[in-house]
Parts: structure tokens; C-alpha cells; sequence
């Protein structure tokens, strides 16, 4: 009789043990569920925004105007070594012809085929130069951009409404965004505006 009141007693507070531990493992879970909700809750509070960088290029009137400009000076560049290389592809054939024809002391050969050396390595340098030229404002004009658009965004987001304003391209990271956040349109307007009274101003 000892014994089995002593086994009772036994599988009783075995029992007791094993509710305590499921009690506190369950209560940890639900705490664990509570903070990731809560968290969950968090992110929806964050506020985001997006603007499609191949939309605004296509319709942000400054950008327009300047790779309209450089696309200009490119090609009054590449008309002023274009006339240059056709003057000096004429001196080679004429002193090609020159040669062939025995019109030329070695002497006067020497001093052509220096002269035109020099005319192909001022071409080579003149070429360099001009592509230079043309990356580096590129490259400055492309930073003026990139720095007006920020700007702006400073100005259109100066209530705070949004903590995340992100650029999004095609093949960009942003693999799917929801069309409820673009606000491309507004920054394009925006930004057409300032530009178009900036240029009342010069």
C-alpha cells in the first residue's frame, strides 16, 4: 500500500513537472509570436516611396537639354577630327604619289614623313583629348543632376511623410514594388517646374 501511495505521489509531481515546463515554453512562445507581430506592425509603419529613374530621364526637361548639348559637342568634335584626318590622309597620298613617281630628294622624303609623324601623333593626342573633354562633362553634368534630384526630394519630402525615397530601374534590386508608392510623376512635375523658372532667372 506504502508503495503505491509512493508511486502516486511519484507520476504526481512528475506530472506537475512536465505542466510547469509546457507552461513556460508556451508562455516564451507566445511572447515570441507577440514581438514579431509587433514588429510586422513596425515595418507596415514604415513609409516608402519610389521613383522609376527611367521614367524621369525620358521626361525630366534639364536632362533633356543637356544630353541634347553634349550630344552636340560630340558631334561638332568628331566633324573638326574628321576634317583633320581627311587633311592628312591627303598629304600621305600625295606623298605617296610623290615617291612613287621619283619626285622627291631622300631629304625631302625625310623631312615629309617626319612632318606627317607628327601630324598622326597630334591626331592621336587631339582625339584623346577631345574624349576626355567630353567624359568629364558628362560625368559633371550627371552629378549636377543627381545632385538637383536629391535636392528636390529634400524639399518634396520636408514634412517627413516618407523615411524611404528609393530610385528603382529596370534590372535594378528592386525586383517588385507596388505601383501605390511610385511617385514619379510628382517628382518629374516638380522638377520641370524649378528647372523651367530656374531658367527665367539667367
Amino acid at each position: 500500500m506504502k508503495n503505491l501511495s509512493l508511486i502516486i505521489n511519484i507520476v504526481l509531481a512528475v506530472a506537475i513537472g512536465i505542466l510547469f515546463f509546457l507552461y513556460f515554453s508556451l508562455k516564451s512562445q507566445v511572447k515570441t509570436i507577440a514581438s514579431s507581430a509587433s514588429s510586422v506592425a513596425s515595418v507596415k509603419d514604415v513609409r516608402i516611396a519610389f521613383v522609376n529613374m527611367d521614367t524621369l530621364y525620358a521626361h525630366y526637361d534639364e536632362y533633356l537639354d543637356l544630353k541634347a548639348q553634349i550630344a552636340d559637342k560630340q558631334r561638332k568634335m568628331e566633324n573638326e577630327l574628321n576634317s583633320k584626318k581627311s587633311q592628312y590622309e591627303r598629304k600621305v597620298m600625295d606623298y605617296q604619289d610623290k615617291v612613287q613617281k621619283g619626285l622627291l630628294l631622300t631629304s625631302e622624303r625625310q623631312r615629309i614623313e617626319q612632318q606627317l609623324y607628327a601630324d598622326q601623333q597630334n591626331l592621336l593626342r587631339l582625339g584623346e583629348s577631345m574624349q576626355n573633354e567630353l567624359a568629364e562633362e558628362t560625368r559633371v553634368l550627371n552629378n549636377r543632376l543627381g545632385n538637383n534630384i536629391v535636392e528636390y526630394l529634400k524639399e518634396y519630402n520636408k514634412d517627413g511623410k516618407y523615411v524611404y525615397i528609393m530610385s528603382h530601374v529596370f534590372g535594378g534590386n528592386l525586383l517588385y514594388v507596388n505601383d501605390s508608392l511610385d511617385i514619379t510623376a510628382d517628382v518629374i512635375k516638380g522638377l520641370n517646374e524649378k528647372y523651367r523658372q530656374n531658367k527665367k532667372q539667367r
